[in-house]
């Protein structure tokens, strides 16, 4: 049976700051996200599978990437936690703000290699990650694929 990738689209909104950057994105601030998830794999030939004819259902690739990214990083502010902005990061939090430390500096590029690493720890086996759009703008994005890696 044929290979077939299928997408599934989200939006969350997220602020950040790139300490150390020599633009105004050293500054806190946010974006309105958009990301693309790409699965692929051969749909379900069981005929008397409930899941006949699909690769995944669209509702668990959905669980799936709300769990691990949208519901965590939706309304959150993101600092590597290797600077800095930690005391900022405490006031914050300690103001009732949601705030996440990161390991790395959170641009979309290492966004979206955090966000794939989650996503295939959670895909069934018989189900591989494509690839990853995250747009950060409306005409500013990074992508992930999996044959890069």
């Amino acid at each position: 049976m044929s290979n077939i990738r299928i997408t599934k689209q989200f939006s969350f909104e997220t602020g950040h700051a790139l300490y150390g950057y020599d633009g105004k994105c050293r500054n806190v601030h946010g974006h309105s996200y958009k990301l693309s998830v790409t699965v692929i794999g051969t749909p379900n030939n069981d005929t008397t599978h409930a899941k006949f004819g699909m690769v995944i259902d669209f509702s668990d690739l959905k669980k799936i990437v709300k769990e691990e990214i949208v519901d965590v990083f939706d309304h959150a502010t993101v600092f590597n936690k290797n600077t800095p902005h930690v005391e900022l990061a405490k006031e914050l939090s300690d103001r009732g703000h949601n705030v996440l430390l990161v390991d790395y500096q959170p641009t979309s590029e290492m966004m979206v290699i955090d966000f794939a690493e989650k996503i295939k720890n959670r895909l069934p086996n018989t189900i591989q990650l494509h690839s990853l759009k995250l747009q950060e703008t409306d005409s500013s994005y990074a992508q992930w694929f999996a044959s890069d890696n």
